[in-house]
């Protein structure tokens, strides 16, 4: 009974931290990722769902299968850090997803599950990419939004409130970034063109 307890917390903290983190005020683009407290509560967030996941296939003989997830996506933390190039992560993310879908087939774990893959492959892509960008708040807002629809068809109440405002959080942030480029075009223009010339 006890570890049951202290499983499901360690989920609530993890799922709260990413929470936090989703809200944290957005990153001026192109920001050391690890000079950013956003990023900083994304990685100790995962490293927390880790430890929940390592947790619920110990003492409660939850699938496998869920804690490579959770590894999965604290790589794409790792990549996050490093700063690596969008386009190696994208391909990274590509691959694992694929991967983890096939997988997911061969054991059936259920059609749901794949929508699981989808959503975290998703927001692992949002950590990996560029820091304060608009395309990382759109792939966390995505994958958090997919998530929070396979946390409802599955009854899982608390994971779907905690995904739910994490895409809220995410989706203010990806709205408030194009609202924001809309309104600024022409300095988008000028500062290509300064990069042009130098």
């Amino acid at each position: 009974m006890y570890t049951n307890d202290l499983t499901f917390w360690v989920g609530i903290l993890g799922s709260l931290i990413l929470v936090t983190g989703a809200a944290w005020p957005m990153d001026k683009e192109g920001t050391k990722p690890t000079k950013s407290t956003k990023n900083w509560l994304f990685a100790i967030g995962g490293v927390t769902m880790l430890s929940y996941a390592i947790s619920n296939t110990y003492f409660h003989q939850a699938p496998i299968f869920y804690v490579i997830l959770e590894l999965f996506l604290a790589l794409t933390n790792v990549l996050m850090m490093l700063n690596t190039d969008d386009r190696l992560d994208t391909i990274i993310v590509s691959i694992a997803a694929i991967g983890f879908t096939i997988w997911s087939i061969y054991l059936f774990e259920g059609y749901s599950t794949i929508m699981f893959i989808i959503g975290l492959s998703v927001i692992g892509l949002g950590f990996s990419l560029e820091t304060g960008s608009r395309r990382r708040d759109i792939a966390l807002t995505l994958g958090s939004a997919l998530i929070a629809t396979f946390s409802y068809m599955v009854g899982s109440w608390t994971f779907f409130w905690l995904n739910t405002f994490f895409a809220v959080f995410s989706g203010y942030y990806m709205v408030k970034g194009i609202l924001k480029a809309s309104t600024h075009p022409r300095k988008r223009i000028h500062r290509a063109h300064r990069k042009s010339k130098a």
